[in-house]
């Protein structure tokens, strides 16, 4: 499959950000902790401190995803050893391009993080001679990813119908905003307009003015529900001898997590209204500002419940009839949101967050990104992973795989691609010579 790319430049190559750019590249200088050292060396390595292959290693996964659901769902096959080629338009892709770090190709901070562990194979398979290496490429695959709409998938040559005539036990891993049936099936969409739809954003803020998440979780989670798709139709292939496809929707991912308010919307029809941070089933479930800062507290359950009220001089809460449950507390909130208020309002968030956690009631502070950076446990427990990229100011901190396999851990070996990185190597491997790839260069099919 060719052998693995270094991390990136050389120790001490720096391209500092200049001019209007460089008050938003400030380098994150993350020092890395031996703790954090030791939990990524623990994980690399088996009992005898050998270093371990990836559980997916031999497996080819095509990559043709844009933005987030695809690539990510790529990536963290790529993170458990598969092989994983990003196919990309001969001038790159859109989403490359997005909230860019680096001077030297202007990739964006999000293709960062969504294809380490990939190779980068620029192609045009609307040409004749694109679409060739499209199909030697696909005859190598186990796994294509393509997040696009089905016509997209058909015109380029990507629906399973099609990829099933190269390679009969093809797996074909696809994800739109909506899926296939239904009257949107033909729709467009993105991660917010999954938010919309799905009821959270009435929910969320004021019933005067619905929020969005800032953080796109919907793609996020589509992709990791996809990847796990694609592992259990590599384990269904072992077992049939056929491929298939696995197809994820971003709107039935957020329906998924919308799922215990729309359930109860249909059988009580309580028609809830957003009410900001407060939380509506428990309380106090809430964000409250303290002398320095704001802090958020859940309390869930009874024993929690009484150890929180004695905290604050409630104690007569405990058996207040009004108050007996956590459905009943969560119809109060403003009560309980309102005492809070005024016991955290006397207190730095330090102050507070010690006599919680000494109560054992679970709080935490509301961070800034960059306090989220400077935290020590996102430090020092392995949440993180340095790596290098060329034209970024500093160093990349990439948030490692999301889950943790004790005998068969994921691992970021390699930054994502620049643009077209390895399209040589690839090509050579589909049996293309020198002169071959250089009048494909020629011809723009690559």
């Amino acid at each position: 499959m060719g052998e693995r790319i270094s991390l990136g430049l050389p120790p001490g190559r720096r391209t500092k950000a200049t001019g209007v750019r460089a008050q938003y590249l400030r380098p994150f200088r993350w020092d890395e902790t031996a703790a954090a050292r030791t939990v990524r060396e623990r994980e690399t390595k088996n009992a005898r401190g050998e270093k371990m292959p990836g559980v997916l290693e031999g497996v080819r996964v095509l990559d043709f995803g844009r933005y987030i659901a695809g690539p990510w769902c790529a990536a963290l096959l790529g993170d458990f050893g598969a092989d994983v080629i990003r196919v990309e338009k001969t001038g790159g892709g859109e989403d490359r391009f997005i909230n860019r770090v680096s001077e030297a190709d202007d990739s964006g901070v999000t293709y960062l993080q969504v294809n380490r562990n990939k190779k980068c194979l620029t192609l045009d398979p609307t040409t004749d001679e694109g679409r060739e290496v499209q199909r030697r490429l696909v005859a190598t695959a186990d796994i294509v990813v393509a997040n696009m709409p089905e016509r997209a998938l058909r015109q380029l040559g990507l629906d399973y119908e099609s990829l099933c005539e190269i390679r009969p036990d093809i797996i074909l891993v696809s994800n739109t905003c909506f899926g296939t049936a239904g009257p949107y099936g033909r729709k467009l969409g993105f991660d917010g307009l999954a938010q919309a739809m799905c009821g959270n954003l009435h929910l969320s803020g004021h019933p005067e003015e619905p929020v969005r998440s800032y953080a796109p979780w919907v793609d996020f989670s589509t992709a990791a529900l996809c990847a796990l798709g694609a592992v259990v139709a590599l384990l269904a292939r072992r077992q049939t001898g056929r491929g298939q496809e696995v197809q994820g929707a971003l709107l039935g991912t957020a329906l998924t997590a919308a799922s215990p308010f729309l359930i109860e919307q249909a059988v009580l029809a309580p028609n809830r209204v957003a009410t900001l941070n407060r939380g509506q089933l428990n309380a106090p479930s809430d964000v409250f500002a303290t002398r320095d800062g704001h802090i958020m507290i859940l309390v869930i359950g009874e024993p929690m419940y009484g150890r929180w009220a004695k905290l604050i001089g409630e104690p007569r809460w405990i058996e207040d009839e009004r108050f007996g449950t956590d459905d009943s507390r969560g119809e109060h909130g403003e009560v309980f949101s309102a005492r809070m208020a005024e016991w955290c309002a006397e207190r730095t968030t330090e102050e507070a967050l010690a006599e919680l956690e000494a109560a054992r009631v679970p709080a935490g502070p509301v961070y800034t990104p960059q306090q989220t950076l400077d935290d020590p446990h996102v430090q020092g427990g392995g949440f993180l992973h340095e790596t290098e990229y060329p034209g970024a100011p500093g160093e990349v901190p990439l948030v490692t795989t999301p889950v943790r396999l004790s005998g068969t851990p994921g691992t970021i070996r390699t930054r994502a691609p620049l643009l077209g990185e390895h399209t040589a190597e690839i090509l050579e491997g589909l049996g293309y010579g020198a002169e071959d790839v250089e009048r494909l260069r020629e011809s723009g099919a690559v």
